[in-house]
């Protein structure tokens, strides 16, 4: 059973922008499967609206095919049955048409960038329709995209026709693991960790793991079957977005393997740095690459100490466990696949994510006033020799938050506060006037003695 969970900022917005005054113009984009269509769906529920769905067709079958779609929500015969050779003309007979009545017109065009796939020239086309024919009439439209560069390209871009003239976009994530709950309300906090550390927050995605019993059967199932589109999303996805899916390819292998430095990737690939940086921006657009520096760099961008990681749940599993294992599958011993993923699943994959679980529950905790003070700032950190799970800034005062997250099988005791508090020694933010406070994350909670520990130390929150 499909769930609509969480979106609500979203359909907020769409509202506003239905209510608003005259035009308006919507651009609506995100990776595939992320559920746009699913939301302009909700959006129209109990409205007017005339919804189009491009194809990677020529422009004229996309065009019979869209005035056949307007003369049938309309109901006008004598449209259906007319030969049009112009866009202008279809979009002009639609909003003509009751035009006493009071209410907004509402359009969506789904995978607009198709149709500037098949004629470059459509946003200029589109642009026109809009500045003659639409831009002064009580009217909505929403032109919605899955390819993220050429949605950009098209609609966003400075060079785009289209430029200028949206009053709205939004760019459509992935859903926070927060939402998993609603999902799966009969799943423990473990297991709903264990989901969305494949699914990460993809509602499609989501959908396949409903009816499994665990995650590994979840996996056998939905990734590691031939038949499942999952087996081969990555591939998909970048075949739709870039040319050379070959070098992006062995990019994200690289850095799945823990190269994460520029100068390792490119030796691990044996290229200069300064060939690698198109590469990198195209997937960090595309949301499955970030560069992360350590949270107290005064400047990022210039930080010489970023690392390239994976910020895609799933595109991070499937490099670790299906890409080095795709002889094993595709020679039908799928068995040997799945005792892999089962010996390191956890060490390798889930306590990682279960890091950005823990420090999206910082930012809930710093919206419920759990601190005296409310951080602005919050990431990991590390050096030549120590790593730090969580480190929160209140950049504006003098705190300082330390965190560890541990997914292990045992309970967190005294020894992990202590060796935080070493490591938070190193830290060279605001030493000499700070006030610092520790976080301990753990999913099988805590010993006794550091439970009673944390009784005294006003200064140490526990959570499981």
């Amino acid at each position: 059973m499909k769930k609509f969970i969480n979106r609500q900022e979203e359909l907020g917005f769409l509202e506003k922008e239905y209510k608003r005054d005259g035009s308006s113009l919507v651009i609506l984009y995100g990776r595939r499967r992320v559920g746009k269509t699913a939301l302009t769906n909700k959006f129209i529920e109990n409205k007017k609206a005339i919804y189009f769905l491009a194809t990677e067709e020529n422009e004229t079958q996309n065009r019979i095919a869209f005035k056949n779609v307007v003369a049938e929500q309309m109901g006008n015969e004598l449209l259906m049955n007319a030969n049009v050779d112009s866009w202008d003309m279809i979009f002009k007979v639609w909003i003509d048409a009751d035009a006493a009545s009071d209410g907004k017109k509402l359009m969506i065009i789904d995978e607009f960038q198709y149709l500037g796939k098949a004629n470059r020239a459509f946003p200029s086309v589109f642009q026109r329709i809009w500045d003659t024919i639409l831009k002064d009439r009580n009217v909505m439209v929403i032109l919605c995209g899955s390819l993220i560069s050429m949605m950009e390209s098209q609609t966003l871009a400075y060079s785009s026709p289209l430029y200028g003239r949206r009053t709205g976009q939004i760019k459509l994530k992935q859903i926070a693991f927060r939402h998993y709950h609603e999902f799966f309300p009969d799943k423990s906090e473990k297991e709903l960790i264990e989901y969305y550390a494949i699914t990460g927050g993809v509602p499609k995605y989501i959908e396949l793991f409903y009816d499994s019993a665990n995650v590994y059967s979840a996996i056998e199932n939905n990734v590691l079957s031939k038949s499942s589109f999952l087996y081969d999303e990555p591939n998909f996805l970048l075949q739709r977005e870039v040319s050379e899916v070959g070098s992006y390819f062995s990019i994200i292998k690289t850095i799945a393997s823990g190269n994460q430095k520029l100068s390792k990737i490119a030796t691990a690939l044996e290229l200069k740095q300064t060939g690698l940086t198109k590469y990198l921006k195209t997937l960090i657009n595309l949301d499955i690459l970030e560069r992360e520096v350590p949270v107290t760099e005064d400047n990022p961008e210039n930080s010489k100490k970023g690392l390239y990681k994976i910020k895609d749940n799933f595109m991070l599993f499937w490099f670790r466990f299906i890409f080095p294992n795709l002889n094993y599958i595709e020679s039908g011993h799928v068995e040997l696949a799945m005792n892999k993923i089962r010996a390191n699943l956890v060490d390798a994959h889930i306590a990682y994510v279960y890091e950005n679980v823990c420090i999206e529950k910082m930012w809930e905790l710093n919206a419920s006033d759990t601190w005296d003070f409310h951080f602005d700032k919050v990431g990991r950190w590390w050096n030549n020799n120590t790593e730090i799970d969580i480190v929160a800034l209140d950049k504006e005062g003098n705190h300082i938050i330390f965190g560890e997250c541990k997914y292990w099988t045992h309970k967190v005791g005294v020894d992990v506060l202590r060796s935080l508090e070493k490591k938070a020694e190193q830290v060279e933010w605001k030493r000499n006037e700070r006030k610092d406070c520790f976080i301990l994350f753990s999913i099988n909670g805590f010993t006794d003695e550091l439970m009673e520990f944390s009784k005294v130390r006003k200064d140490l929150i526990l959570m499981s």
